[in-house]
């Protein structure tokens, strides 16, 4: 899976980052960064509820 970031769209509201951190982090410069944008399956789930939780739909997964 692959992480693909609208960044038009997001507002770096950092829900994501408290959903998955160590894939998504908003620095102090306040934009959103994805640190992993290939995650394993291990993470999935973590992942998977972000892209759910993110209040401007911003995130999408991407299989393959």
């Amino acid at each position: 899976m692959r992480i693909v970031v609208d960044f038009d769209r997001c507002q770096s509201n950092a829900v994501c980052m408290a959903v998955a951190p160590g894939i998504f982090e908003v620095r102090d410069d306040g934009f959103l960064y994805v640190l992993d944008e290939t995650p394993g399956e291990d993470r999935r789930a973590s992942v998977e509820e972000a892209v759910a939780s993110c209040p401007t739909q911003a995130i999408s997964l991407v299989e393959g």
